[in-house]
């Protein structure tokens, strides 16, 4: 699709502000792309949120300054376990619905008469999975079947709001990539806005924290990487 655009990168928009004019379709009814935050009408492009343009080569959409998290498969996510059933784990992953995990996805040969779910995972518990199932007609269903998937036993968690993720993240994983070189710390970046965190001690934890909160705060500010790059040098007594 061959789209002017009309608005600048990392520019605010509102729900209903024209982002591009599209000079090779046109629709006569409203196309709307929920994972980009845009819909189509006619021959031109419009936000469906309040958030930043992110415009890579020609193409774009918006990240949403605010908002809940929407699940879609294939989703890394991180969740805490609510409740447990006889067959399968109920998964609070911060969505409007609740995920659940059957009991076979950790269990060989899960057979309900011998084997107890809290024997392996208690309320309260974080997992690491990825939506293995979600069509909007019924809750998601889980899977922690794959490379440091399952539960999370140590390290700490860390929520933001799930709209920062991408800027978390970095255009190309930029940066993402000064946040664990910079502090030496494993990060693990779920879409539904928490993050599992390893790190050395706790003086470069306190200064990734306090890095991320800056990102949580500032999401659409220009020359945010070269701040939280600044920030983290202060606190880690690297000088500037």
């Amino acid at each position: 699709m061959k789209m002017k655009i009309l608005v600048a990168d990392r520019q605010i928009v509102r729900p209903g502000d024209v982002l591009a004019i599209i000079e090779d379709e046109f629709f006569d009814k409203i196309v709307h792309d929920p994972s980009k935050h845009i819909y189509m009408y006619g021959n031109r492009v419009y936000s469906d949120v309040v958030g930043t343009v992110n415009i890579v080569d020609d193409s774009l959409n918006v990240i949403p300054l605010e908002g809940t998290y929407f699940p879609k498969q294939g989703d890394l996510v991180i969740g805490t376990i609510s409740a447990i059933g006889i067959t399968n784990w109920v998964v609070d992953i911060r969505a409007p619905y609740k995920a659940i995990l059957n009991g076979s996805e950790l269990i060989e040969g899960f057979n309900p008469i011998i084997h107890n779910l809290r024997d392996y995972l208690n309320i309260g518990d974080y997992i690491l999975a990825k939506i293995a199932v979600f069509d909007r007609t019924r809750d998601p269903v889980l899977t922690v079947k794959g490379k440091d998937l399952g539960k999370i036993t140590e390290g700490v968690i860390i929520e933001v709001k799930p709209s920062r993720v991408p800027r978390i993240i970095g255009r190309k994983g930029s940066m993402l990539n000064i946040l664990t070189t910079m502090t030496n710390c494993q990060i693990t970046v779920a879409q539904n806005g928490v993050l599992w965190i390893r790190c050395p001690d706790n003086d470069r934890l306190n200064a990734l924290i306090k890095a991320i909160k800056t990102i949580e705060e500032k999401p659409h500010v220009r020359g945010l990487t070269e701040e939280v790059r600044i920030i983290l040098m202060k606190e880690l007594g690297l000088g500037v």
